[in-house]
């Protein structure tokens, strides 16, 4: 299936799924190692610790780190689909008829593709973690024209993140300039990965953590976006 044709087929199938109420939430960047599966695992936890679950992730990119991660833990929660990806509009109306879900995090490739651009057009939020340096702020642009194309709200997320250093404001103040950035963001912390090598997430591990006040804190950012869009579309709705 083409590139055309294959965001026609998604953007048809995205009404099938809204009907059965999953939302769902694509970390979607360009630049690879700007902890799009850190963030997927980290949001996809935090979901269901914060009571909003059931919440699950679906793991599109070949590398299948995210599923390694969910292979590692004890917890069935969040649980993970697996689907043919020409079946993911089917699978996650399912995940949301068949099984109660209320999130869905899709982790995706590295790159931007016809598959990632599908993947776009058929989620209800796209997250973009960036990373504070020059080469991730210059793989921005064609994701987020992407992103407009389809229409779709986002949100940047940044990561590994120091909140004194120079360059963590100035990347902030650029991508401003091209969309909404989360005023939270995962500071670049050595308890995450350690804690993701052993299938978990560091607010797991520590509940009371710094890394647990931030994360908890990007989660109610994320989830104020789909508040904020029922919101909009009831007042297109009411005019």
């Amino acid at each position: 299936m083409t590139e055309s044709g294959l965001v026609c087929y998604f953007q048809q199938n995205s009404n099938y799924r809204k009907q059965y109420l999953v939302k769902s939430i694509a970390i979607v960047s360009q630049k690879g190692g700007s902890s799009k599966t850190t963030t997927a695992a980290l949001l996809a936890v935090e979901a269901g610790r914060a009571g909003d679950g059931p919440a699950w992730i679906v793991d599109t990119d070949k590398q299948g780190t995210l599923s390694r991660w969910h292979d590692r833990r004890e917890s069935e929660a969040p649980q993970r689909a697996e689907m043919p990806f020409t079946e993911l509009a089917a699978g996650l109306a399912n995940i949301g008829r068949k099984h109660g879900g209320a999130f869905c995090f899709i982790d995706t490739a590295p790159a931007i593709s016809p598959q990632s651009a599908a993947i776009i057009a058929l989620a209800d939020l796209i997250l973009i973690p960036v990373q504070p340096s020059p080469l991730d702020l210059w793989a921005v642009a064609d994701t987020v024209e992407i992103v407009r194309e389809a229409g779709k709200p986002f949100l940047f997320v940044m990561t590994k993140a120091n909140a004194q250093a120079t360059i963590t404001a100035q990347t902030i103040a650029a991508l401003s300039h091209h969309g909404p950035v989360a005023q939270t963001f995962i500071a670049s912390r050595v308890a995450y990965a350690v804690a993701m090598n052993g299938g978990n997430t560091a607010p797991e591990l520590s509940p009371k953590s710094k890394e647990a006040v931030e994360t908890a804190a990007l989660w109610q950012e994320v989830k104020a976006n789909f508040n904020e869009n029922s919101k909009s579309a009831k007042k297109v709705r009411h005019g």
